[in-house]
């Protein structure tokens, strides 16, 4: 596949891969981080995959279900047609919270005519490590590993097993179903059973989007964007994943291939502030949650990523019998950087904890703990604020003045302040306010260079960073200060490569980076807007949405040259990005876009 053109279906339970093609080719269960049943995406030749095969006169279209993780993929040959609909179930139990099951369903619609097919059904259990072995039972296929863990997994339809098996034609007489299952089944499912668990999981999710906040302008992608993100969270817990695959290469050949199905505290700090900003309260509640849960010592410090079940050691290794997304190797699981400090995540947190305390402070169950962290990030900014650390791009060796990490220390302060106001613990916060003005003269004394004329990516240096453009989305520098615009425009002078900005271009670890950073490039467009520069926001916001893959959906980077999708996929950084400047440029008036018209 030349692009990263595969729909995501889940449950916030696990979520699975699926090609334009109709082909599964990425699965794990029975939660997003187990290991993998299919693989293909990792290795063509002993990763595993579900594919649909059709005569080559059929030709195959694919969309979602209209504000739903329902996948609809077509095979029409003008006379037959006929579509699989893909979900895995979620929705509300009759009593309490939701029903989640480690299951794909693939419900196949007749349209008309007499369709064809046949099925390659290749489950590699345990990441492919040794041989999986399929068995035809009485009423269902159960696939068994042969690897060092034992594993299993069970297939359950209404078409004939042995035909499925073996790979025999199947015709479409009436409607059918493929239901894959972690675990065995008590209770034989029907085509009317799969027909409710399709029009359940249909229901919550449209009940799921009608709650979300409409916008006069790019509407279908902030759904569609905020639909992803939901997908990317863990039920259990109220983790937030940064994506959910391992080791889809930034570049391909390369090696800055990692695992991102975690929780990153910054990551998904950001994405439960953008969707509560749209309406869904209860994934940011559940997300502070697991922030509680996480610091139960009032002087433990906070990791920069967790396991999606609170995990705090990801040892990172590499599965060397797999060839890697384009032959890019390795392939890795468990993620080394757990072990970084990065200064950022403690005022990317606060500012979550303060838009939560600020929005619903009456309606707040954990508000206690709240202030029991909010007062230990404190003390752990105004001891640490001054060491250098990696990092928000995780250099794994040098440590620096990152001015970034500096604008998140001072923000931690200036959120905390906030929240002591919230709360009526005016003592705090007069306590507090000398240190948020230190930090800030700090930043201000060493963060700017007078010959670049801009903020730079540490102190010091004359190398710009994409992330410095945040500094005035946390409030400390005001949009229309002459250094933030100088900034802005040498970052897109320097960083910016046909419209897709670079996060740096200095060399890290791994050599010079060589694919953009799509993150970036939503957060100069939104700086653009922030300093007047509408219709040139405006104009390469379409421009960057054109690069999105067949379903509107965006990975972690993007090749300069091709404008193909690389990364990790999808990446929950580059739709909450999306939804961010999607919001701010619905804001635009027709009166400002003909003004702006006129100045050009």
């Amino acid at each position: 596949m030349k692009n990263l053109n595969y729909g995501i279906i889940g449950n916030c339970r696990s979520a699975a891969l699926i090609s334009d093609k109709g082909a599964i080719e990425w699965c794990c269960l029975p939660e997003f981080d187990s290991s993998s049943i299919f693989a293909k995406i990792l290795d063509t030749a002993i990763g595993g995959s579900f594919e649909i095969h059709c005569t080559d006169d059929y030709s195959i279209s694919q969309k979602y279900l209209e504000s739903t993780s329902i996948l609809v993929t077509t095979f029409d040959n003008g006379t037959d047609a006929f579509e699989i609909n893909d979900f895995m179930p979620r929705y509300r139990k009759e009593k309490t919270g939701y029903m989640i099951p480690p299951e794909i369903i693939r419900y196949f619609r007749k349209i008309n005519g007499a369709p064809k097919f046949t099925i390659e059904y290749n489950p590699r259990l345990e990441y492919g490590l040794g041989q999986t072995n399929n068995f035809v039972k009485e009423d269902h296929i159960i696939s068994l590993s042969e690897s060092t863990k034992f594993d299993s997994l069970f297939l359950y339809s209404n078409f004939n097993l042995t035909a499925i098996k073996e790979g025999k034609t199947i015709q479409l007489e009436e409607d059918g179903y493929v239901l894959l299952a972690y675990n065995e089944k008590i209770l034989k499912p029907t085509l009317t059973k799969i027909n409710l668990e399709f029009e359940r999981t249909k229901s919550y999710w449209l009940g799921w989007a009608d709650k979300t906040t409409e916008y006069k302008k790019f509407n279908k992608e902030i759904i569609r964007s905020a639909i992803t993100l939901k997908l990317l969270s863990y039920e259990k817990t109220g983790a937030v994943l940064a994506a959910a695959t391992t080791s889809l290469p930034e570049t391909i050949g390369e090696v800055r291939n990692w695992d991102y199905r975690f929780c990153w505290i910054r990551d998904a700090s950001m994405v439960v502030k953008v969707v509560s900003e749209l309406g869904h309260k209860k994934m940011a509640k559940n997300y502070l949650q697991f922030i509680v849960d996480l610091i139960p010592d009032k002087d433990e410090k906070l990791q920069i990523m967790y396991g999606i079940n609170k995990e705090k050691k990801l040892t990172e290794e590499t599965l060397d019998h797999l060839s890697g997304y384009m032959d890019s190797k390795p392939v890795r699981i468990g993620n080394a950087a757990y072990s970084q400090r990065q200064n950022d995540i403690y005022g990317i947190l606060m500012d979550v904890i303060h838009q939560q305390l600020s929005t619903f402070s009456n309606d707040t169950e954990n508000g206690e703990e709240l202030w029991n962290i909010t007062k230990g990030i404190v003390w752990v900014v105004e001891k640490h604020w001054q060491e250098p650390d990696k990092g928000i791009w995780e250099f794994r060796t040098e440590e620096r003045h990152f001015t970034f990490s500096k604008i998140l220390c001072w923000t931690a302060i200036d959120r905390a302040i906030k929240v002591a106001k919230i709360l009526g613990k005016k003592s705090n916060a007069v306590k507090w306010e000398p240190l948020a003005k230190s930090i800030k003269n700090d930043i201000l004394e060493h963060a700017w260079n007078e010959s670049v004329q801009a903020f730079t990516q540490s102190y010091g240096s004359t190398d710009l960073d994409a992330s410095v453009l945040l500094m005035e989305n946390y409030g400390f520098i005001a949009a229309k200060d002459p250094k933030y615009v100088a900034t802005v425009n040498a970052i897109g002078r320097d960083l910016s490569n046909d419209g897709l900005l670079y996060r740096y271009k200095n060399k890290d670890d791994f050599g010079l980076p060589s694919s953009s950073f799509t993150i970036c490039t939503f957060w100069f467009i939104n700086s653009l807007y922030k300093i007047g520069e509408t219709k040139k926001a405006e104009k390469l916001f379409k421009k960057l949405l054109s690069y999105s893959n067949h379903l509107g959906l965006f990975s972690e980077d993007i090749d300069f040259e091709t404008k193909r999708l690389l990364g990790n996929f999808p990446q929950a950084y580059s739709h909450l990005a999306l939804i961010e400047t999607a919001i701010n440029l619905s804001k635009i008036t027709d009166d400002e876009e003909v003004l702006e018209a006129i100045k050009n």
